[in-house]
């Protein structure tokens, strides 16, 4: 046996010291290290217990010319929108890593893609239920698969001797927090377990060429418990996100080694599993017969899709000493910003009034080409006018007053139209991309906020 070593590693940021310290000097937090006894030596070298003549590999240098460059093969599983966010299938051998808030629906959504995808092998490794909740819930979802293999088990050695016999093409692990390894002494969950779990399904998948999934937690800041170390050592890290008030969920991309990390998915939560939305477009904007002061319609793009949302916001009078500024799926600090300039270069005085914005649906926006939309929205709700229904936005502001150019502009004027809108209000200096387009909708350009004033009240 080797000499067992005790380390400390901050919660917080996985920084490691020899001894215990009040302050962690990589992140600045208080309080946050945690011993962890950890073997190093010879019984560190984890056994391969996956290795026999399957899974022989032999290593040796090779030159870069040598390396094919053709197309990895991927599988494609029966959802859609998960094949986009992750560049277009799984590919062999990765490690992918899915976060999200407890009961947002991470094992319901990947035991349903798991259950159907049909001619591939899959174990299902689960530390937080057992085979009866596993069931149960595959029955509410309403399909069974003969080549879908469960384990409820969360020693990572246990996990690899089962791997061995069964020689599966994809492993689902829910959750990484919950597994342990019986070489490192410390509680599941711990930065420890985690890392040296998490380093044990790395080398498997890599060596193994099987792709893994792992479900992990998030912290209650929103951030991935375990910390960053474990987002570093996978491919692909997804977050899956959404309100528990609202029906809607979004799969989203933070990293991706073999596709786009600007990504999104979107489903339905519904009775029988994640239902997915093809058109988002038509679910984020509110059906409604009055005309309504307030509400302005953004055609904004979230990776290389573009979508069509509602933007809304109310200005009053107010009561209190200091206005408020309440936003929701939007940046407060940008929505300062747009205040400022309307106050500047328009003469509107929000600065005696309450401001509140929303985004209709329980979405987050960060895309610039919002402003105009929320602009106009504002104007809307000072002046209590509402904007005709069967127009749309799309274009930054910037801080002169000016409305500046947003890229793949072909694509949100295309949706716009597919979805009847008769204008779209975008920059001038887009002008050069939309002269070239042939559409039925028509195209009102404009340089400055001041302009869009006038044009709309």
């Amino acid at each position: 046996m080797s000499k067992t070593k005790t380390s400390f590693f901050c919660q917080q940021c996985g920084h490691e010291s020899p001894k215990w310290l009040g302050k962690c000097p990589s992140c600045g937090q208080w309080n946050t290290f945690v011993e962890e006894i950890v073997q190093k030596g010879n019984d560190k070298n984890v056994a391969k217990e996956w290795a026999d003549d399957t899974y022989d590999r032999k290593i040796k240098t090779v030159s870069l010319r040598e390396v094919s460059s053709g197309e990895t093969k991927r599988i494609r599983t029966a959802d859609s929108e998960l094949n986009r966010v992750l560049g277009g299938g799984i590919v062999p051998g990765s490690i992918i890593l899915v976060a999200g808030e407890p009961g947002i629906g991470k094992s319901t959504l990947f035991l349903q893609n798991g259950l159907q995808l049909k001619g591939i092998k899959i174990l299902y490794v689960s530390g937080e239920e057992s085979e009866q909740q596993i069931r149960m819930r595959a029955d509410r979802i309403g399909s069974l698969n003969d080549d879908f293999y469960l384990l409820t088990e969360t020693n990572t050695q246990q996990i690899f001797r089962e791997i061995k016999k069964l020689k599966p093409q994809l492993v689902i692990i829910d959750s990484i927090q919950t597994l342990e390894s019986p070489y490192v002494e410390s509680s599941p969950g711990s930065v420890g377990q985690i890392r040296e779990s998490a380093g044990e399904l790395q080398r498997f998948a890599k060596e193994t060429n099987t792709p893994v999934f792992l479900i992990g937690h998030i912290t209650k800041e929103g951030a991935i418990a375990g910390p960053k170390i474990l987002e570093h050592m996978v491919d692909t890290v997804l977050q899956f996100e959404g309100d528990r008030h609202y029906a809607y969920r979004i799969l989203r991309t933070l990293k991706n080694r073999f596709g786009s990390t600007s990504e999104l998915g979107i489903y339905e939560m519904t009775g029988t599993g994640m239902r997915i939305v093809s058109n988002p477009s038509e679910i984020l904007i509110t059906q409604k017969e009055d005309q309504l002061s307030g509400i302005a319609i953004a055609a904004t793009m979230e990776g290389i899709r573009p979508l069509l949302i509602e933007a809304q916001a109310l200005v009053t009078q107010s009561v209190y000493g200091t206005p408020q500024r309440t936003v929701s799926g939007f940046d407060l600090r940008r929505l300062q910003l747009l205040l400022a300039v309307l106050e500047k270069r328009g003469g509107f005085h929000f600065g005696v009034k309450d401001v509140f914005v929303n985004i209709a649906g329980g979405i987050k926006v960060e895309d610039p080409s919002i402003d105009l939309a929320i602009v106009s929205a504002l104007l809307s709700s000072y002046e209590d006018n509402p904007i005709p229904q069967q127009i749309c936005f799309t274009g930054e502001v910037g801080l002169s007053g000016e409305i500046r150019a947003v890229n793949r502009i072909e694509q949100r004027i295309a949706e716009a139209e597919k979805l009847g809108f008769e204008k779209i209000i975008l920059s001038k200096y887009n002008g050069k991309q939309v002269e070239k387009m042939k559409s039925n909708i028509e195209i009102i350009a404009l340089g400055k906020v001041e302009e869009l004033y006038q044009l709309i009240f």
